[in-house]
């Protein structure tokens, strides 16, 4: 359980980065930019933030049961 909890701080600050990344360059690049390249790094961007979200109850589920134990 220790070993998943590691994966999950791995995979939850990949996604971090990548969704701040993204966020800064729809930032720097809104007026130049395709709409269509914008709407994917919206989808994007939500599709990221979703991962982080749902990452980050999956972390604290395994906590509580690594207390329970």
């Amino acid at each position: 359980m220790k070993e998943e909890l590691g994966w999950l701080k791995v995979v939850f600050a990949v996604a971090v980065a990548l969704d701040a990344s993204l966020v800064a360059w729809l930032a720097q690049n809104y007026d130049t930019a395709s709409r269509v390249m914008m709407a994917a790094g919206l989808i994007a961007a939500l599709a990221l933030a979703a991962i982080v979200v749902l990452v980050n109850r999956r972390a604290y589920f395994r906590l509580e049961d690594l207390e329970d134990l």
